[in-house]
Parts: structure tokens; C-alpha cells; sequence
């Protein structure tokens, strides 16, 4: 989630005006408005093809003076759907943008803000034409310079080129290394796509159901002597085959088990509650850890990368959740107690 704190120091007050100015990582924007959805899409895919960086909205122009949003700016912001924005993103842009979204208050005023973060696979380019006057363009790929958003020029687009083939070498280096020191003879290809490991068309090893729920990967403790050598720990036992089919399975239907986005979360408890405010809620489903409890929520992940990415580390950046009716009434009897 959104450092709040950070949020407050790109609004300090230096004399009458903010101490901050826009730059590589920072644009303000006056208010918000959803009419201006493409416009702030572009600066997401510029943020997101250089180190990513923060759009801040309740900032008036000339001279930057942190007014917040008027209540239909705030209204409107709190409104968005975390869902359709990035299946809007994925729609428009040939790879995935992570964002994260908060509403942070200060005195008197709300301030809206969106985190971009910086793309691990560069440039992100434009896969359609998209808002008024096609301030997006297809084939086109935006960049963050000093204070503002253009297509990318020369230097910045070489620079990119050259780092993603110098990733792709590296990593075919490391491979060959790897293969070299185990022997062709003992190597095999890991797919975590297709969940199978392929030696050669006849032999291969395939984990079903229920070996697989007896797996376990050692992240603590040593089971060899060598010192930081890599180990997995089996625990079962594996059969040999001679041909097998790959066939993925559905273990349950998530949207029937939690069939309600964020959006839809808070319009239920809006009928129970109806003065309480979108962004009291998303703050209450933040302190309560609900997204992390599977008896209220699960994420929904737009790759298998960005599943493997969250298992490993716990961080699922801007993955949607999804909830259920315990989600719900817990809310609902949370922002009660609250006086909400």
C-alpha cells in the first residue's frame, strides 16, 4: 500500500507554497476527474518506462498550493474500481503497469494519489488509440522527463533497448553456467507455465494434486552440507511415468466463493450505513488486514509471475481482491463499533 507519510512530505508547506515541485517522480494534477482517465494513463506508462513516481491530485497550479479536492473531485476518486483500471491499463498498453491508490487527509482536506511503479519489463508501449483528441496514440511510448510526460526521445528508448538485451543476455549466461556445471546430461527444463519439468519429448516429470500438496520448499535450514546451496524437500513419493497429458484444473470458482470487487463491497455496506464515506472503508479493510485473511478476501493476479511474485514475498502491489459476505458484515460491525 501507499506510504501516507510519504504522501504528507510531497505536501509540505515551505512559506505559503509547497516544498516539493514536480520532477521524474512527481506530478500534481488540481483535481480529479474521470473524463480525464487517458490523460492520467499516459503519465502512468511514462512513470512506469522510467523509475516510476507518485500523481498527486488536490494541487492548484501556479503557484502550487495543496488545496485538496472539491467533495465531486473526491467522490468520483474514491469511486474507481481497482479492477477495471487495470484491465483498462492491460487494454490499452502491451505490458502489465503495478499502481496503488490512497485517499490521505490533511487538516481539512483530502488529497487523492497514485503510486506508479517503475515496469520490470521496458518500454511500455501503446497498443491502441484511447481519449479525447487520442492524446494516446497506438505505437506510441510516453516517458517521464523533469516536470513532465512526452514519447520517449532517442537517448532515453537506447538506453532502455540495451538494458533489456543486456537482462535477456545475462540470464541465458546464468542458464548455460548452470546447465554447464550440472551436464546437459542431468539438466531439465523447470516450465512454470505449463507446471511440468521437461527433460526431453519422453521424459518427463509431472507433480499431480495430490504429491503436490506434499511439497514443500525449504526456505529455512540446510538439508545439504554445502552452505547456501539451493534445496528442495520432498515429502511423498514420486512415481514415474511414461506419457502423461497436462491438464490444468479449476479447484473452485473464486467469484462464486467471493463474489463482490472492492466497489461492490462498499455499495453493499453503504445500504446498511449510508453516510459512511468509500475511503473510511478501504481504510478499515486496511487495518483489519482483510486482502491477507482468505475468510474475507482473495487477490486476483493478471499472471502467473505476478502469483509466484506475492508467494515468494508477500507483496501483491496493485493485484485486485475480491470478497465475500463475512468480509461484509465483519465490516459492517467494525465501522458500527467505530461510531462511522
Amino acid at each position: 500500500m501507499i506510504d501516507e507519510t510519504h504522501i504528507r512530505e510531497l505536501l509540505r508547506m515551505k512559506d505559503k507554497y509547497l516544498y516539493h515541485r514536480e520532477g521524474q517522480e512527481l506530478e500534481f494534477k488540481e483535481q480529479f476527474n474521470l473524463a480525464g482517465l487517458a490523460d492520467y494513463f499516459r503519465d502512468f506508462a511514462a512513470f512506469a518506462n522510467n523509475r516510476g513516481g507518485y500523481l498527486v491530485f488536490g494541487v492548484k497550479d501556479s503557484p502550487r498550493v495543496p488545496n485538496g479536492l472539491r467533495d465531486s473531485s473526491l467522490e468520483q476518486f474514491e469511486k474507481i474500481d481497482p479492477e477495471k483500471i487495470t484491465g483498462y491499463l492491460l487494454e490499452i498498453f502491451s505490458s502489465d503497469i503495478l499502481w496503488e491508490q490512497a485517499t490521505v487527509k490533511i487538516g481539512d482536506k483530502s488529497f487523492g494519489a497514485w503510486r506508479v511503479h517503475g515496469a520490470q519489463t521496458k518500454p511500455i508501449i501503446a497498443k491502441k488509440n484511447e481519449g479525447k483528441d487520442q492524446i494516446i496514440k497506438n505505437g506510441e511510448i510516453y516517458y517521464r522527463y523533469a516536470g513532465r510526460t512526452q514519447k520517449i526521445q532517442f537517448a532515453e528508448l537506447e538506453s532502455i533497448i540495451n538494458r533489456r538485451i543486456e537482462q535477456n543476455n545475462n540470464q541465458w549466461l546464468d542458464l548455460m553456467k548452470k546447465i554447464g556445471s550440472a551436464g546437459p546430461q542431468n539438466a531439465a527444463i523447470l516450465d512454470t507455465e505449463k507446471s511440468l519439468i521437461e527433460k526431453d519429448e519422453s521424459r518427463i516429470l509431472v507433480l499431480d494434486e495430490d504429491l503436490a500438496q506434499k511439497l514443500k520448499f525449504i526456505k529455512e535450514g540446510q538439508f545439504v552440507q554445502k552452505d547456501g546451496a539451493a534445496t528442495l524437500r520432498l515429502i511423498g513419493d514420486v512415481i514415474p511415468v511414461d506419457k502423461v497429458e497436462v491438464v490444468k484444473k479449476v479447484k473452485e470458482d473464486l467469484l462464486k466463493a467471493y463474489p463482490y470487487t472492492a466497489t461492490q463491497l462498499a455499495d453493499e455496506i453503504k445500504t446498511v450505513i449510508p453516510s459512511i464515506a468509500r475511503h473510511v472503508i478501504w481504510k478499515a479493510i486496511a487495518e483489519n488486514g482483510l486482502k491477507q485473511n482468505a475468510d474475507y478476501a482473495v487477490y486476483i493476479f493478471p499472471n502467473n509471475s505476478r502469483k509466484i511474485q506475492y508467494e515468494q514475498t508477500g507483496d501483491a502491489v496493485s493485484a485486485p481482491s475480491i470478497y465475500n459476505q463475512m468480509a461484509i458484515d465483519f465490516l459492517i460491525n467494525v465501522l458500527k463499533e467505530a461510531g462511522t
